[in-house]
């Protein structure tokens, strides 16, 4: 049982603010409204320990045995006691779920048990929650196994194929600071001899006397341009027109397009199969799309469809996604198979998102090393330009 503080309102617009227990925040919501109270903001004051978010692999292979277990008939208390105290899992994930199982134990439902825990993502605690509805909770988790297991494999993927742009990017750097540091002041007593130096050589030498003689500024300067930039990335505004920008991008913006039209797809698919309503599975797979320029645009797609627009028309208003997306929605409801042309349109596009991925790192592989030569030949004139230089007028006296 959770304890949380709240600010309410009445009928009347006059605000109420107090605390009251709860097992969870949509359950709080429900008591306000009894006594005619309208919930505004709520804080959990309970202590949760400080658990961390579960990763998608973490999640896939919970769900995975809980569906296992639930689906041979195994009870739901037993489940989880069970998947709590096996081996090889960290003791911070076997402490949340003990933590569950002591609230099921007290007959909280498993949905409110994880709320309440802030360490499971919203898509599986609406999911769970449909499926406690409907008395389906081991093909639910095992819809959402499915779904953290893509996830999962995507995240690999993405993780793979940027490994060789990396090592491109940590070499190029690596060789900027060798001939900087070590190779350049080994020519500075020659430059030190001539009467002036070309433009290149003079900024190189600048940066080699502050890299080498106030490193650790130059340190300072790199980490405040980190901090400044997450900064201003994690201002709304900005963050919307850097998404904005992310579909509207030459090449790059189709290959965005793809990804974020495939997530959607398949959370909406999990969400809508596990008996979820529409507008509800809608709004909780908007969310979870990864940009925040197309996510706003679904308070008007819910809306919509909350007062009678067919959920294709809909889609088809939205900018950032693929327009087969709203096609194939479009065939599902006039065939009465939404939720098998959601499941075939999701793993269409998760093939076409994979594919997407790879082209992206292939594309920027040839940037990364024409960047790469263009930092090494800048060097590489700087040091050289003056050494022709001299050799010239030898020549010409």
């Amino acid at each position: 049982m959770a304890r949380f503080r709240y600010v309410a309102k009445d009928m009347k617009g006059k605000r109420h603010k107090g605390t009251l227990e709860a097992t969870a925040e949509n359950v709080l919501q429900q008591q306000l409204r009894e006594e005619g109270l309208f919930l505004i903001s709520a804080k959990n004051l309970t202590d949760t320990h400080g658990y961390q978010k579960l990763k998608a692999k973490q999640l896939a292979v919970f769900c995975r045995e809980l569906s296992t277990l639930l689906a041979s008939g195994v009870s739901l208390v037993r489940a989880l006691d069970i998947i709590s105290n096996q081996e090889g899992i960290p003791d911070s994930e076997r402490e949340v779920y003990q933590d569950v199982l002591q609230d099921l134990k007290k007959g909280i439902l498993l949905s409110e048990a994880m709320e309440s825990k802030k360490c499971f993502p919203e898509l599986m605690i609406g999911m769970l929650r449909s499926g406690e509805g409907s008395g389906n909770i081991d093909q639910v988790t095992g819809r959402l196994a499915t779904q953290y297991e893509k996830d999962y494999k995507l995240t690999q993927q993405v993780k793979s194929a940027m490994t060789y742009p990396m090592i491109l990017l940590i070499l190029c750097v690596a060789i900027v600071i060798l001939i900087v540091t070590f190779i350049l002041p080994q020519f500075q007593s020659l430059f030190d001899q001539m009467d002036s130096l070309p433009v290149p050589t003079t900024i190189l030498i600048a940066c080699s006397n502050f890299i080498t003689q106030r490193w650790y500024v130059a340190l300072m300067v790199v980490f405040a341009i980190v901090v400044v930039v997450k900064l201003i990335v994690g201002i709304p505004g900005v963050r919307r027109t850097l998404d904005r920008g992310k579909v509207r991008m030459p090449v790059f913006g189709n290959l965005f397009k793809v990804i974020y039209t495939a997530r959607f797809a398949r959370t909406l698919s999990s969400l809508y199969s596990s008996g979820m309503p529409i507008a509800t599975a809608i709004a909780t797979a908007g969310n979870t799309i990864g940009n925040r320029y197309i996510e706003e645009q679904f308070e008007e797609v819910v809306t919509q469809v909350r007062s009678g627009v067919p959920l294709s028309q809909a889609l088809h208003s939205v900018d950032g996604f693929q327009k087969k997306l709203a096609s194939t929605v479009q065939i599902g409801e006039e065939s009465g198979r939404l939720d098998l042309m959601l499941d075939s349109i999701a793993s269409s596009l998760e093939d076409e998102a994979e594919q997407a991925t790879k082209r992206i790192v292939t594309l920027l592989e040839p940037i990364l090393i024409v960047f790469m030569a263009v930092i090494v030949g800048f060097i590489m004139i700087a040091v050289m330009l003056p050494i022709y230089q001299s050799y010239a007028s030898i020549e010409n006296s």
